[in-house]
């Protein structure tokens, strides 16, 4: 069984959850369950494991200590995703996070770690320079959480994909973010859909993105942003000349935003996909496009 699982691995299959009271231990297709897991088997899987997958099983205390003996036997490079279901388990989420000196990917998404939880982890990342990949949706981080999180993004110059969707992040969160966010040097996707932004907050994130030119994917869909929203994006669209992928689904734009796109997107060279769907283009706006 050792065998078969780590021959997974070596395919990027497999998924590792320490086989304490955290959980299971599963390649993605078929599970291997249960807490009695031999020990054997575990220090294999920790030897040959490139990501971790943390999830606490049951509605007992976290098991801090556990989880940091695990991790400390992982390689350097490697990927954690975190997930507890107790509330104010921020500072442990963030202790767990900086024994992680080599992590590339962290997904701590739907943890609700909230303000203080996005305060915890922006003091610690500042150690992970090689962090590629930050996942955090779902966490209503809101403004402060985001302010907190920009000083060290600016830092993060690895960081090439960014999950922020569903924070309450407002206009002047994007806004606060907007302002580092074109300082990762190659940041290519970029998630900041369902976070209420508007019209003003789609005007203070078209004021960088014309300096980013690694941008590849943005997602900006359910954030109300309407046509006038769309015209303040427009300006600077052109300029994204690695854009491949725009999502500004349900954005309520009509057939006015619609239109406003299509004066555009002859510019944007390398898109490849763009998408509109409930937005109530009409057959105007079908026309124009």
């Amino acid at each position: 069984l050792s065998t078969a699982l780590m021959q997974t691995n070596a395919h990027g299959g497999l998924l590792l959850l320490p086989p304490t009271l955290l959980g299971h231990v599963w390649p993605p297709e078929r599970g291997v369950t249960g807490l009695r897991v031999c020990k054997q088997l575990r220090r294999d899987l920790m030897l040959n494991c490139s990501r971790i997958t943390l999830v606490q099983k049951s509605r007992s205390t976290l098991n801090q200590s556990t989880c940091l003996e695990d991790i400390r036997r992982l390689p350097q490079h490697m990927k954690v995703s975190l997930r507890w279901k107790e509330k104010n388990e921020a500072t442990k989420l963030a202790a767990v996070v900086e024994e992680c000196k080599g992590l590339t990917h962290l997904d701590l998404s739907g943890n609700n770690i909230g303000t203080e939880g996005a305060g915890h982890l922006a003091a610690v990342l500042r150690g992970c320079k090689a962090l590629t990949h930050l996942d955090l949706r779902g966490n209503a981080i809101g403004v402060e959480g985001a302010e907190m999180l920009a000083g060290v993004l600016e830092e993060c110059k690895a960081m090439a994909h960014l999950t922020l969707c569903s924070n309450r992040l407002g206009a002047q969160g994007v806004g606060v973010l907007a302002r580092v966010l074109w300082k990762c040097e190659v940041l290519a996707r970029l998630d900041l859909s369902t976070n209420r932004i508007g019209v003003e907050g789609a005007g203070r994130l078209a004021e960088g993105m014309g300096k980013c030119t690694t941008l590849a994917c943005l997602d900006l869909s359910e954030n109300s942003i309407g046509a006038v929203g769309v015209r303040r994006l427009a300006r600077v669209l052109g300029d994204c000349k690695a854009l491949t992928r725009l999502d500004l689904s349900v954005n309520g734009i009509g057939a006015e935003g619609a239109g406003i796109l299509a004066d555009v997107l002859g510019n944007c060279t390398a898109l490849a996909r763009l998408e509109l769907r409930q937005n109530s283009i009409g057959a105007e706006g079908a026309d124009s496009l």
